[in-house]
């Protein structure tokens, strides 16, 4: 009876300090969940909690606090001082999200001398990972797409000319930046570049289309920051007649972003892009994913870049919990950990650059399409294990 009770003492003495051992983990997530950008925010919010709600076992006995504060809008302050005291009062131990470029350039030197992990989910301006050594990227960098699309646009589509459109901040800058890079080294002449408004409400696009038209480049090249922006770039392409006039509509894929796409109509069959996600991607990790999403948000509602961004964002939160077996998690343990760490993601295997702390990914050539009054995307061509090129090429800010 006595070795019988032992036992049982020394049962209960192991699950209470199991139980005594997990702990909750603390984890930042800043998106604009308010104003014109807010879907967006929805998008990569959404994608990580369907990864937390997926993995959650992953973590044994501990959790995660998930603390979210909105960014509003693409302007700093208001983002820098939500990192301020997701860091100062809340404690937390990693800060992740972060929809725009400017906004993750604000809370970059916040990073560094709080020496928190920055996981970014999204802001693609390639220089970003610079500003900290605390900051590991899961998203892109807008010279990994642009690149690609000015390539391809020389060799595959036959454009000699191309003309830039792009919203004037820093991402739109660097793409149409890769974009010239690419096209122009492939043979190609980029004879104009228009910047057209800044990321917070999306502009007439008329005027600048028009100046485009009436230049009759082969290729017209646009970036804007999704959302609203991409259902105007594709309503005023197709308004202004600029397909029948011999003007191919290319950009990043933030043009034809999925849960646009539907709205945009015949407008967008024939766009062709270049990207790292899709959801109509023919994998089994992205159909698993696209079925794990509607059933967790809805049949009609369908996952984008964006949400894959918060998905593989949290997944990247969850490697560095796990790699801390318990301890503290610090800012050099979580990049330590993070650095050639790999993933099966729904856009395909990914992995973070050790040199860089910068994702590397396929990227994908694809064209919208429709199907049975759907809007699709089919994949024309795949990049694999492609890196930032701005790195590579040591350009501007990238090379310092």
């Amino acid at each position: 009876m006595l070795k019988h009770t032992t036992g049982l003492i020394l049962a209960g003495a192991v699950a209470f300090a199991a139980t005594a051992e997990a702990r909750e983990i603390k984890v930042g997530f800043i998106a604009p969940k308010s104003g014109g950008a807010a879907q967006l925010g929805d998008q990569m919010e959404k994608g990580a909690r369907l990864y937390m709600k997926l993995h959650a076992k992953d973590l044994g006995g501990d959790t995660i606090k998930l603390i979210v504060r909105d960014s509003k809008r693409p302007g700093g302050p208001i983002a820098k001082a939500a990192a301020q005291e997701l860091i100062a009062r809340e404690k937390v131990e990693i800060l992740g999200g972060v929809i725009f470029s400017p906004n993750a350039m604000s809370i970059a030197p916040l990073v560094t001398a709080a020496k928190v992990p920055f996981v970014i989910m999204n802001a693609g301006t390639a220089f970003i990972t610079k500003l900290s050594p605390n900051i590991a990227r899961v998203s892109f960098t807008m010279w990994q797409a642009g690149y690609i699309m000015g390539e391809h646009a020389a060799k595959e589509m036959g454009c000699k000319t191309a003309i830039s459109g792009y919203t004037n901040y820093p991402p739109g800058k660097d793409s149409v930046a890769a974009f010239a890079r690419g096209f122009e080294g492939a043979g190609g002449k980029v004879i104009d570049s228009i910047p057209m408004g800044g990321p917070r409400e999306a502009p007439d696009f008329t005027p600048f289309f028009q100046r485009v038209k009436d230049k009759k480049p082969g290729c017209f090249y646009v970036f804007v920051p999704a959302g609203n922006h991409a259902a105007g770039v594709a309503k005023t392409y197709l308004s202004l007649g600029m397909r029948k006039a011999g003007v191919k509509l290319i950009g990043p894929g933030d043009i034809t972003q999925d849960t646009q796409l539907q709205g945009m109509g015949k407008a967008a069959v024939g766009v062709i892009t270049a990207h790292h996600y899709h959801a109509d991607l023919a994998t089994p990790e992205n159909q698993a994913f696209v079925k794990a999403w509607k059933a967790a948000y809805g049949a009609k509602s369908t996952p984008d870049f964006v949400g894959v961004g918060g998905y593989d964002g949290m997944a990247a939160v969850f490697h560095i919990i796990k790699s801390a077996k318990g301890g503290k998690i610090t800012a050099d343990s979580a990049i330590g950990a993070l650095k050639g760490w790999h993933f099966n993601s729904p856009r395909g295997p990914i992995t973070i650059d050790p040199e860089t702390r910068e994702i590397v990914q396929n990227v994908y050539v694809a064209q919208v399409y429709e199907d049975k009054g759907m809007l699709r995307q089919k994949k024309l061509k795949t990049f694999e294990a492609v890196k930032d090129k701005c790195k590579e090429l040591k350009i501007g800010r990238c090379g310092k």
